[in-house]
């Protein structure tokens, strides 16, 4: 048990050092916070599609299912990092999803303007 909790401690430590050395872009991180209502809601559609493979849904669920938690990996008094480790896991699972489904898949079911889907698609550093 304690070799499991020692663990989630170093794998937590680590993802705080990667964004503390990344320091992810403000501007970019505002971004993703404004796009936090129609990213769900895409998030939504792309898991409910059954077209899309189980890998793929499974992903989104478990991405949802971590984003309604209470609590985050960072502390949110965290400065900078602490409200970005969602937008940093959102665009790493969104870049995931879209390459296994395809951009179609994401151009289907984005519910929200062209532009706030360019900036989905630099957040996720797709094409």
């Amino acid at each position: 048990m304690a070799g499991v909790v020692g663990g989630v401690l170093l794998l937590w430590l680590a993802l705080i050092a990667a964004l503390w050395i990344g320091r992810p872009d403000e501007l970019r991180v505002r971004e993703a916070l404004r796009l936090l209502p129609d990213l769900v809601r895409l998030l939504r559609r792309l898991a409910a599609d059954p077209t899309l493979p189980r890998g793929v849904r499974v992903r989104l669920w478990l991405l949802l299912a971590y984003l309604a938690l209470p609590f985050d990996l960072v502390p949110d008094f965290i400065p900078v990092i602490g409200y970005a480790d969602d937008a940093v896991i959102v665009a790493f699972a969104l870049r995931s999803v879209t390459r296994r489904a395809g951009t179609e898949a994401l151009d289907r079911h984005w519910p929200g303007s062209p532009n706030a889907l360019a900036a989905i698609r630099r957040l996720a550093r797709l094409p």
